[in-house]
């Protein structure tokens, strides 16, 4: 979204980047609260409509897949009319998906709730928004730290695990997801009266097909754009799914199912923008290793089902940080390896791939969960065989890089 010639003179301190910071963080939180509404009421569905640990996954996976998908275009969209335009639009068009899961859930139709899942997926296609808006208004020391708050924002899955059975069961399902989706609209509102785009940001008009190929053809994209999956996929994945594991393996109930899963996120998000902090000292190659080598541990952790409440939580917690030190650090990285003007560009098609990340996990532990054990032993073995391939990628990536300089 910035210019090269415009990121080489920017001042130290840009006025308003605080507030516009603030403003980004909380349209990002808020439609990804929206994203996510599905994710912790699965128990609630299954039960409801009788669905098997297939259908299950399908259902909570769904709307990851046009919010990964979205995110190429959006992205690219965003470099040709800035972050203001884009936030605003997607915030208060994320409503309508919204109220159309509302409508599909009272009626119990399977086949709604997936059609109208897919739509929702609108409301995480915001992130591709938020990195290069952010990126523009902060120099590139700061971009690690002012990216990884942003990123904050998926700690919108926090809210939506923890708040949205319970608004649910106090005023109704109806009710609850047009509150959400009245929450949108506020927002959306509030965007578009305060929110302004960095005064050094010039709009990319370079059609988008063009934008795309471009940024296709740098071969940092799909570097980046693999280790987001497994680190911003791994948090996705867990914060869709851990109510459903949560239920199946513990037996807890939607609430504290949801309670739990918000734990989760919470620890990520605190660790985001920790990661981007830390990437800005010590380089992103570092955390990311840190991030991966965790990762690969606790998921084997995980799968000896440590019991509750103490060992379980502290697990998931754990986990939580590591993933959330990765995404920082990953984009920390793209900040400071991808052409400025094609930060936005760049960014989309990363987070498609981050989104992407986490459709199919979900799908894999449903496919593999084993009944008589009640066990999810081979998808959590495949988390930690990805986990520890994208580590040595990144210390590949990383001895390259500085052999060039």
């Amino acid at each position: 979204m910035t210019s090269t010639d415009a990121s080489a003179v920017q001042p130290a301190i840009l006025p308003g980047r605080t507030r516009n910071l603030l403003l980004a963080l909380l349209a990002f939180t808020v439609t990804f609260w929206a994203w996510n509404i599905i994710g912790p009421l699965a128990v609630q569905y299954t039960a409801d409509l009788d669905l098997n640990a297939t259908q299950a996954s399908l259902l909570v996976a769904t709307p990851v897949l046009v919010g990964s998908l979205g995110r190429i275009l959006t992205g690219a969209l965003t470099d040709r009319f800035g972050g203001r335009l884009m936030f605003t639009v997607l915030t208060a068009v994320s409503a309508i998906p919204v109220v159309l899961v509302a409508i599909a859930g009272a009626v119990g139709s399977y086949g709604l709730l997936l059609a109208f899942g897919f739509l929702l997926g609108i409301a995480g296609t915001t992130f591709a928004i938020g990195i290069p808006f952010v990126n523009a208004w902060y120099e590139p020391a700061r971009r690690g730290f002012a990216t990884g708050l942003f990123g904050a924002g998926m700690g919108g899955t926090a809210l939506s695990s923890f708040f949205t059975p319970r608004m649910v069961a106090a005023f109704g399902y109806v009710t609850a997801h047009l509150i959400i989706a009245g929450a949108l609209l506020v927002v959306a509102v509030v965007v578009w009266l305060f929110m302004r785009d960095s005064p050094v940001w010039k709009p990319n008009t370079t059609p988008v097909m063009p934008k795309l190929r471009a940024a296709s053809k740098l071969a940092v994209t799909w570097q980046m754009a693999f280790l987001y999956a497994v680190t911003f996929g791994g948090f996705v994945a867990f914060s869709t799914y851990l109510p459903t594991y949560l239920h199946t393996i513990y037996g807890y109930d939607l609430p504290d199912a949801g309670a739990r899963t918000a734990g989760f996120a919470i620890a990520a998000v605190i660790a985001r923008p920790v990661g981007g902090w830390l990437s800005d000292r010590v380089g992103p190659a570092v955390v990311l290793s840190i991030s991966l080598a965790g990762a690969a541990i606790m998921a084997v952790v995980i799968a000896l089902q440590p019991p509750p409440e103490l060992a379980a939580g502290a697990s998931f917690v754990v986990m939580a940080v590591f993933l959330g030190l990765g995404t920082g650090a990953v984009f920390t990285w793209v900040a400071q390896r991808a052409p400025a003007e094609k930060v936005g560009t760049v960014t989309g098609i990363v987070g498609a791939a981050g989104g992407l990340g986490g459709y199919f996990p979900p799908l894999v532990m449903g496919a593999t969960y084993n009944a008589e054990a009640n066990s999810y032993g081979i998808g959590l073995a495949l988390l930690c065989l990805t986990a520890l391939v994208a580590l040595g990628f990144t210390i590949f990536l990383a001895r390259r890089y500085r052999a060039q300089g």
